[in-house]
Protein backbone atom coordinates (compact mmCIF):
# COMPACT_ATOMS: atom_id res chain seq x y z
CA UNK A 1 0.00 0.00 0.00
CA UNK A 2 1.39 3.33 -0.72
CA UNK A 3 2.56 5.86 2.27
CA UNK A 4 -0.14 8.93 2.05
CA UNK A 5 2.54 10.91 3.88
CA UNK A 6 5.54 10.35 1.44
CA UNK A 7 7.06 13.63 1.06
CA UNK A 8 8.86 14.83 -2.18
CA UNK A 9 10.73 17.49 -3.83
CA UNK A 10 8.83 17.61 -7.12
CA UNK A 11 4.89 16.92 -6.80
CA UNK A 12 5.03 16.08 -10.83
CA UNK A 13 6.14 12.35 -10.80
CA UNK A 14 7.51 10.54 -13.92
CA UNK A 15 8.74 7.61 -12.57
CA UNK A 16 5.24 5.31 -11.46
CA UNK A 17 2.56 5.55 -8.97
CA UNK A 18 3.59 7.85 -5.30
CA UNK A 19 0.44 8.14 -3.30
CA UNK A 20 -2.91 9.76 -4.22
CA UNK A 21 -1.47 13.25 -2.93
CA UNK A 22 0.62 13.33 -5.83
CA UNK A 23 -2.38 11.15 -8.30
CA UNK A 24 -4.59 13.26 -10.59
CA UNK A 25 -8.27 13.03 -9.98
CA UNK A 26 -9.49 9.60 -12.07
CA UNK A 27 -11.73 9.55 -9.06
CA UNK A 28 -14.89 7.67 -10.90
CA UNK A 29 -12.33 5.80 -12.85
CA UNK A 30 -11.21 4.64 -9.46
CA UNK A 31 -14.17 3.95 -7.98
CA UNK A 32 -15.83 2.02 -11.22
CA UNK A 33 -12.89 -0.15 -11.60
CA UNK A 34 -13.12 -1.21 -7.71
CA UNK A 35 -16.80 -1.21 -7.87
CA UNK A 36 -16.27 -4.07 -10.95
CA UNK A 37 -13.81 -6.13 -9.08
CA UNK A 38 -15.19 -6.90 -5.72
CA UNK A 39 -18.37 -7.38 -7.14
CA UNK A 40 -16.97 -10.61 -9.07
CA UNK A 41 -16.06 -9.06 -12.66
CA UNK A 42 -13.20 -8.92 -14.72
CA UNK A 43 -12.07 -5.94 -16.42
CA UNK A 44 -10.21 -5.05 -19.83
CA UNK A 45 -9.04 -2.16 -19.31
CA UNK A 46 -8.04 -0.22 -22.62
CA UNK A 47 -6.26 3.16 -23.99
CA UNK A 48 -3.30 4.71 -25.78
CA UNK A 49 -0.07 3.90 -23.91
CA UNK A 50 1.33 6.73 -21.37
CA UNK A 51 -2.16 7.64 -20.32
CA UNK A 52 -1.69 6.39 -16.92
CA UNK A 53 -3.73 2.55 -17.01
CA UNK A 54 -0.41 1.40 -14.81
CA UNK A 55 -0.75 4.00 -12.42
CA UNK A 56 -4.33 4.38 -12.16
CA UNK A 57 -4.50 0.53 -11.56
CA UNK A 58 -1.87 1.35 -8.51
CA UNK A 59 -3.48 3.91 -7.18
CA UNK A 60 -6.70 1.27 -6.97
CA UNK A 61 -4.99 -1.04 -5.60
CA UNK A 62 -3.45 1.31 -2.69
CA UNK A 63 -6.71 2.14 -1.45
CA UNK A 64 -7.65 0.84 2.09
CA UNK A 65 -10.62 -1.01 1.25
CA UNK A 66 -8.41 -3.18 -1.31
CA UNK A 67 -4.79 -3.61 0.32
CA UNK A 68 -6.16 -4.41 3.56
CA UNK A 69 -8.30 -7.16 2.50
CA UNK A 70 -6.20 -8.10 -1.34
CA UNK A 71 -2.97 -9.59 -2.59
CA UNK A 72 -2.69 -7.56 -5.40
CA UNK A 73 -0.48 -7.99 -8.39
CA UNK A 74 0.03 -6.12 -11.13
CA UNK A 75 2.50 -7.74 -13.89
CA UNK A 76 3.55 -5.91 -17.23
CA UNK A 77 3.70 -8.23 -20.15
CA UNK A 78 4.88 -5.69 -23.04
CA UNK A 79 8.27 -7.26 -23.28
CA UNK A 80 7.44 -10.77 -23.64
CA UNK A 81 8.21 -12.86 -27.27
CA UNK A 82 6.80 -15.94 -26.05
CA UNK A 83 4.60 -18.10 -23.48
CA UNK A 84 6.98 -18.92 -21.58
CA UNK A 85 8.55 -15.65 -20.68
CA UNK A 86 4.96 -14.74 -19.80
CA UNK A 87 4.76 -17.22 -17.57
CA UNK A 88 8.10 -16.21 -15.86
CA UNK A 89 6.97 -12.54 -15.64
CA UNK A 90 4.04 -13.60 -14.11
CA UNK A 91 5.85 -15.82 -10.88
CA UNK A 92 8.43 -13.23 -10.57
CA UNK A 93 6.21 -10.25 -10.22
CA UNK A 94 4.00 -12.26 -8.00
CA UNK A 95 6.92 -13.60 -5.81
CA UNK A 96 8.28 -9.84 -5.48
CA UNK A 97 4.82 -8.83 -4.42
CA UNK A 98 4.10 -11.22 -1.55
CA UNK A 99 7.92 -10.70 -0.27
CA UNK A 100 7.07 -7.67 2.01
CA UNK A 101 3.89 -9.42 2.97
CA UNK A 102 6.27 -12.32 5.51
CA UNK A 103 7.47 -15.44 5.29
CA UNK A 104 4.30 -17.40 5.69
CA UNK A 105 2.86 -15.87 2.83
CA UNK A 106 5.46 -16.14 0.00
CA UNK A 107 7.08 -19.74 1.44
CA UNK A 108 2.75 -20.88 0.17
CA UNK A 109 3.87 -19.71 -2.83
CA UNK A 110 6.94 -20.95 -3.35
CA UNK A 111 5.64 -24.35 -2.50
CA UNK A 112 2.62 -24.83 -5.16
CA UNK A 113 5.59 -23.89 -7.87
CA UNK A 114 7.10 -27.03 -7.96
CA UNK A 115 8.18 -27.14 -11.79
CA UNK A 116 10.61 -24.10 -11.37
CA UNK A 117 11.75 -24.53 -7.42
CA UNK A 118 15.51 -24.71 -8.58
CA UNK A 119 15.04 -21.26 -10.43
CA UNK A 120 14.50 -19.91 -6.61
CA UNK A 121 17.76 -17.88 -4.80
CA UNK A 122 17.87 -17.03 -1.31
CA UNK A 123 19.85 -14.51 -0.44
CA UNK A 124 21.58 -14.43 3.25
CA UNK A 125 18.75 -13.14 5.00
CA UNK A 126 16.76 -15.84 3.72
CA UNK A 127 14.84 -13.77 1.23
CA UNK A 128 13.74 -15.52 -2.25
CA UNK A 129 14.91 -14.08 -5.65
CA UNK A 130 13.30 -15.27 -8.74
CA UNK A 131 17.02 -16.43 -10.91
CA UNK A 132 15.56 -18.52 -13.28
CA UNK A 133 16.04 -17.89 -16.82
CA UNK A 134 13.44 -18.24 -19.41
CA UNK A 135 14.92 -21.85 -20.89
CA UNK A 136 14.64 -22.97 -17.06
CA UNK A 137 11.02 -23.20 -17.57
CA UNK A 138 10.63 -26.66 -19.44
CA UNK A 139 6.97 -26.67 -19.33
CA UNK A 140 5.23 -23.01 -19.09
CA UNK A 141 1.92 -25.10 -19.32
CA UNK A 142 2.49 -26.45 -16.05
CA UNK A 143 4.12 -23.56 -14.43
CA UNK A 144 1.20 -21.47 -15.31
CA UNK A 145 -1.13 -23.80 -13.93
CA UNK A 146 0.40 -23.71 -11.20
CA UNK A 147 0.43 -20.21 -10.57
CA UNK A 148 -3.23 -20.66 -10.35
CA UNK A 149 -3.18 -22.90 -8.26
CA UNK A 150 -1.35 -20.71 -6.07
CA UNK A 151 -4.29 -17.86 -6.86
CA UNK A 152 -6.96 -19.90 -6.13
CA UNK A 153 -5.72 -21.33 -2.72
CA UNK A 154 -4.56 -17.89 -1.42
CA UNK A 155 -5.17 -16.91 2.10
CA UNK A 156 -6.66 -13.55 0.59
CA UNK A 157 -8.64 -13.13 -2.71
CA UNK A 158 -6.38 -11.76 -5.50
CA UNK A 159 -6.50 -9.13 -7.77
CA UNK A 160 -3.86 -9.31 -10.80
CA UNK A 161 -3.37 -6.85 -13.36
CA UNK A 162 -2.00 -7.70 -16.54
CA UNK A 163 -0.45 -4.93 -18.33
CA UNK A 164 -0.37 -4.84 -22.12
CA UNK A 165 -2.74 -8.03 -22.68
CA UNK A 166 -2.42 -8.06 -26.04
CA UNK A 167 0.83 -9.06 -25.99
CA UNK A 168 0.06 -12.27 -26.33
CA UNK A 169 -1.32 -12.55 -29.37
CA UNK A 170 1.94 -12.07 -30.83
CA UNK A 171 3.22 -15.32 -29.49
CA UNK A 172 3.00 -17.43 -32.12
CA UNK A 173 0.80 -19.87 -29.83
CA UNK A 174 -3.19 -20.49 -31.28
CA UNK A 175 -3.83 -22.00 -27.66
CA UNK A 176 -2.83 -19.22 -25.53
CA UNK A 177 -5.97 -17.57 -25.48
CA UNK A 178 -8.03 -20.50 -24.70
CA UNK A 179 -5.52 -21.53 -22.10
CA UNK A 180 -5.67 -18.29 -19.82
CA UNK A 181 -9.20 -18.04 -20.37
CA UNK A 182 -9.68 -21.34 -18.85
CA UNK A 183 -7.74 -20.71 -15.96
CA UNK A 184 -8.95 -17.39 -15.48
CA UNK A 185 -12.89 -18.41 -15.22
CA UNK A 186 -12.16 -21.41 -13.00
CA UNK A 187 -9.72 -19.10 -10.78
CA UNK A 188 -12.78 -18.26 -8.20
CA UNK A 189 -10.43 -16.35 -5.65
CA UNK A 190 -9.01 -14.23 -7.86
CA UNK A 191 -10.56 -11.48 -10.43
CA UNK A 192 -8.18 -9.86 -13.34
CA UNK A 193 -7.93 -6.64 -15.25
CA UNK A 194 -6.34 -7.26 -18.81
CA UNK A 195 -4.77 -3.64 -19.96
CA UNK A 196 -3.99 -2.80 -22.59
CA UNK A 197 -3.12 -0.01 -25.48
CA UNK A 198 -3.76 -1.00 -28.78
CA UNK A 199 -7.55 -0.73 -29.03
CA UNK A 200 -7.83 -2.75 -31.97
CA UNK A 201 -5.67 -6.03 -30.61
CA UNK A 202 -7.59 -5.70 -27.55
CA UNK A 203 -11.32 -5.43 -29.12
CA UNK A 204 -10.51 -9.00 -30.79
CA UNK A 205 -9.56 -10.22 -27.94
CA UNK A 206 -12.37 -9.45 -26.15
CA UNK A 207 -15.36 -8.80 -28.38
CA UNK A 208 -14.83 -11.12 -30.97
CA UNK A 209 -17.35 -14.30 -30.76
CA UNK A 210 -14.80 -16.70 -32.21
CA UNK A 211 -12.56 -15.90 -29.47
CA UNK A 212 -12.06 -17.49 -25.82
CA UNK A 213 -12.50 -13.99 -24.09
CA UNK A 214 -15.75 -13.23 -25.73
CA UNK A 215 -18.26 -11.97 -23.39
CA UNK A 216 -15.92 -12.51 -20.69
CA UNK A 217 -14.64 -9.11 -19.27
CA UNK A 218 -16.12 -5.69 -18.30
CA UNK A 219 -14.75 -3.24 -21.44
CA UNK A 220 -13.54 0.06 -19.67
CA UNK A 221 -12.23 2.66 -21.97
CA UNK A 222 -10.03 5.49 -20.30
CA UNK A 223 -10.11 8.92 -21.39
CA UNK A 224 -7.84 11.32 -21.27
CA UNK A 225 -7.77 13.76 -17.97
CA UNK A 226 -10.15 16.30 -18.19
CA UNK A 227 -8.32 19.69 -18.69
CA UNK A 228 -9.82 21.47 -15.76
CA UNK A 229 -9.16 18.80 -13.43
CA UNK A 230 -5.46 18.52 -14.19
CA UNK A 231 -5.24 22.43 -14.60
CA UNK A 232 -6.23 22.87 -10.32
CA UNK A 233 -3.95 19.87 -10.07
CA UNK A 234 -0.61 21.81 -11.24
CA UNK A 235 -1.93 25.05 -9.71
CA UNK A 236 -2.26 23.74 -6.55
CA UNK A 237 1.09 22.38 -6.52
CA UNK A 238 2.39 25.41 -7.86
CA UNK A 239 1.33 26.91 -4.71
CA UNK A 240 1.54 24.92 -1.82
CA UNK A 241 5.90 25.20 -3.05
CA UNK A 242 5.32 28.93 -3.17
CA UNK A 243 5.30 29.22 -6.82
CA UNK A 244 2.86 30.60 -9.12
CA UNK A 245 1.25 28.80 -12.30
CA UNK A 246 -0.45 30.78 -15.10
CA UNK A 247 -3.43 28.71 -15.88
CA UNK A 248 -2.70 29.07 -19.84
CA UNK A 249 0.70 26.85 -19.86
CA UNK A 250 -1.74 23.69 -18.66
CA UNK A 251 -3.85 24.64 -21.48
CA UNK A 252 -0.99 24.82 -24.22
CA UNK A 253 0.19 21.70 -23.31
CA UNK A 254 -3.01 19.94 -23.26
CA UNK A 255 -3.19 21.34 -26.72
CA UNK A 256 0.54 20.59 -27.76
CA UNK A 257 0.30 17.07 -26.35
CA UNK A 258 -3.18 16.09 -27.09
CA UNK A 259 -4.12 15.45 -23.12
CA UNK A 260 -1.82 12.79 -23.16
CA UNK A 261 -0.75 12.50 -19.24
CA UNK A 262 2.95 11.42 -19.53
CA UNK A 263 3.93 13.94 -21.92
CA UNK A 264 2.12 17.08 -19.73
CA UNK A 265 3.41 15.60 -16.83
CA UNK A 266 6.88 15.00 -17.77
CA UNK A 267 7.17 19.26 -18.91
CA UNK A 268 5.47 20.04 -15.75
CA UNK A 269 8.38 18.08 -13.68
CA UNK A 270 10.61 20.80 -16.06
CA UNK A 271 8.91 23.47 -15.33
CA UNK A 272 8.43 23.14 -11.67
CA UNK A 273 11.81 22.55 -11.10
CA UNK A 274 12.74 25.47 -13.24
CA UNK A 275 10.42 28.10 -10.93
CA UNK A 276 12.17 29.57 -8.36
CA UNK A 277 9.93 29.97 -5.39
CA UNK A 278 8.55 33.28 -5.21
CA UNK A 279 7.62 33.48 -9.41
CA UNK A 280 5.56 33.04 -11.82
CA UNK A 281 5.60 30.36 -14.49
CA UNK A 282 3.93 31.64 -17.57
CA UNK A 283 3.05 30.25 -21.79
CA UNK A 284 6.88 31.17 -22.62
CA UNK A 285 8.35 29.31 -20.41
CA UNK A 286 7.16 26.24 -22.00
CA UNK A 287 9.40 25.39 -25.37
CA UNK A 288 12.59 26.10 -23.11
CA UNK A 289 11.69 23.24 -20.86
CA UNK A 290 10.69 21.29 -23.58
CA UNK A 291 14.22 22.13 -25.09
CA UNK A 292 15.75 20.82 -21.78
CA UNK A 293 14.01 17.32 -22.23
CA UNK A 294 14.87 16.77 -25.38
CA UNK A 295 18.01 17.78 -25.65
CA UNK A 296 18.96 15.05 -22.88
CA UNK A 297 17.32 12.25 -25.38
CA UNK A 298 19.04 13.86 -29.12
CA UNK A 299 21.81 11.77 -28.74
CA UNK A 300 19.18 8.50 -28.59
CA UNK A 301 16.94 9.77 -31.18
CA UNK A 302 20.09 10.80 -33.71
CA UNK A 303 21.26 7.29 -33.15
CA UNK A 304 17.98 5.47 -33.87
CA UNK A 305 17.71 7.58 -37.11
CA UNK A 306 21.13 6.25 -38.17
CA UNK A 307 19.66 2.80 -37.75
CA UNK A 308 17.03 3.46 -39.83
CA UNK A 309 17.05 2.52 -43.74
CA UNK A 310 16.60 5.58 -45.51
CA UNK A 311 13.25 5.27 -46.53
CA UNK A 312 11.75 4.28 -43.35
CA UNK A 313 13.31 7.49 -41.99
CA UNK A 314 12.26 9.66 -44.50
CA UNK A 315 8.25 8.37 -43.71
CA UNK A 316 9.24 8.50 -40.20
CA UNK A 317 10.34 12.34 -40.50
CA UNK A 318 7.07 13.05 -42.86
CA UNK A 319 4.46 11.98 -40.55
CA UNK A 320 6.63 13.71 -37.79
CA UNK A 321 5.81 16.55 -39.66
CA UNK A 322 1.87 15.79 -40.14
CA UNK A 323 1.40 15.20 -36.77
CA UNK A 324 -1.68 13.57 -37.59
CA UNK A 325 -0.62 11.85 -41.05
CA UNK A 326 -3.51 10.82 -43.06
CA UNK A 327 -4.09 9.16 -46.51
CA UNK A 328 -0.15 8.58 -45.89
CA UNK A 329 -0.05 6.36 -49.56
CA UNK A 330 -1.69 8.55 -51.07
CA UNK A 331 0.41 10.47 -54.19
CA UNK A 332 -0.43 13.64 -52.56
CA UNK A 333 1.17 12.35 -49.06
CA UNK A 334 4.60 11.53 -51.15
CA UNK A 335 4.48 14.54 -53.38
CA UNK A 336 4.31 17.04 -50.39
CA UNK A 337 7.16 15.43 -48.51
CA UNK A 338 9.40 14.40 -51.12
CA UNK A 339 9.06 10.65 -50.99
CA UNK A 340 10.22 7.87 -53.75
CA UNK A 341 6.27 6.43 -54.29
CA UNK A 342 2.94 5.20 -52.38
CA UNK A 343 4.32 2.10 -52.57
CA UNK A 344 7.96 2.62 -50.58
CA UNK A 345 5.93 4.41 -47.64
CA UNK A 346 3.27 1.27 -47.83
CA UNK A 347 6.36 -0.91 -47.28
CA UNK A 348 8.24 1.37 -44.67
CA UNK A 349 4.76 1.55 -42.38
CA UNK A 350 5.12 -2.20 -40.80
CA UNK A 351 8.14 -1.42 -40.13
CA UNK A 352 8.37 1.54 -38.14
CA UNK A 353 5.27 0.15 -36.63
CA UNK A 354 6.39 -3.08 -35.57
CA UNK A 355 9.46 -1.44 -34.31
CA UNK A 356 7.38 1.09 -31.76
CA UNK A 357 7.86 4.22 -33.69
CA UNK A 358 4.89 4.90 -35.27
CA UNK A 359 0.98 3.98 -33.95
CA UNK A 360 -1.75 3.70 -36.54
CA UNK A 361 -5.34 4.33 -35.28
CA UNK A 362 -8.22 4.50 -37.44
CA UNK A 363 -5.70 4.91 -40.62
CA UNK A 364 -4.41 8.44 -38.40
CA UNK A 365 -0.71 7.74 -38.50
CA UNK A 366 1.19 9.44 -35.50
CA UNK A 367 5.16 9.32 -34.46
CA UNK A 368 4.70 7.07 -30.80
CA UNK A 369 7.18 9.50 -28.91
CA UNK A 370 5.77 12.95 -28.93
CA UNK A 371 8.92 14.86 -27.94
CA UNK A 372 11.12 11.85 -30.86
CA UNK A 373 8.33 13.81 -33.19
CA UNK A 374 8.61 17.83 -32.31
CA UNK A 375 13.14 16.67 -32.07
CA UNK A 376 12.66 15.36 -36.21
CA UNK A 377 10.43 18.55 -37.03
CA UNK A 378 13.30 21.00 -36.02
CA UNK A 379 16.01 18.75 -36.89
CA UNK A 380 14.79 17.53 -40.60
Amino acid sequence: MAKENIKIDNPFVTTGYVSAEYFCDREKETEDIIRYLTNGNNVALISPRRYGKSDLLRHCFAQKRIADHYYTFIIDIYSTKSVAEMVAKLGSSILESLKPKGKKTWEKFLAILSSVRSGISFDINGQPSWTMSVGDIHSPAATLDEIFTYLKEADRPCLVAIDEFQQITKYGDPNIEAELRTHVQYCNNAHFVFSGSQRQLMGAIFTSAARPFYQSVTLYHLNRLPLERYTEFCVSHFKQCGKTLDNAVVSHLYQQFDGVTYYMQRVMNELFSQTTTGSVCVVDDVSRAVDEIIAVSSTIYEDLMYQLPEKQSRVLIAVAKDGCAENITSGSFTKRHGLTSPNSVKSAIPALIDKGLLTQDKGVYKVYDLFFAIWLVKNF
